[in-house]
């Protein structure tokens, strides 16, 4: 379905208005689906996105800052989001041994198991997979990495 049908809108100024809001459109697409597949397993976006992070890390601890350099929402209160993971057994925090300003974050065997259930994020994210072909994706990318000048 087009973005003129989705939104009920059949003209916009331009061909940059229309990719901006279609960018906006489909990123709220993306996010509810998304939400959708996480829910089950009781955890957010930003804090699988955490998770992740800290798998890559793994067996390295990652530092918050680390974390919300990293974290594709950079509004997140990375702080707040880790210790609602730590509370659900997904993480471990600790003081920095030669720091004790310095927060370690790991993540644990639970959260590696989770992450392990709900798959590689291109499983979750199989159907745009499937509609979009593998050259299509790397001009998408290109174009929107291309979009993103420093102001």
């Amino acid at each position: 379905m087009t973005l003129e049908e989705e939104i009920h809108q059949q003209r916009f100024k331009s061909e940059w208005h229309k990719l901006a809001v279609n960018i906006l459109y489909t990123h709220g697409w993306l996010v509810s689906r998304l939400s959708a597949v996480l829910k089950p397993h009781g955890v957010t976006i930003a804090q699988f996105n955490i998770l992740r992070i800290l798998r890559g890390q793994h067996p390295n601890p990652a530092t918050i800052s680390l974390l919300q350099e990293r974290m594709l929402d950079k509004m997140s209160d990375t702080s707040r989001l880790v210790e609602r993971l730590r509370i659900k057994g997904l993480v471990e925090r600790s003081a920095d041994r030669h720091d004790r300003r310095r927060v370690a974050v790991r993540i644990t065997a639970a959260g590696l198991q989770l992450l392990q259930t709900i798959g590689d994020f291109e499983e979750v994210i199989g159907p745009v997979s499937r509609q979009v072909g593998e050259d299509q994706a790397a001009m998408i990318n290109a174009s929107l990495d291309a979009m993103r000048v420093p102001v």
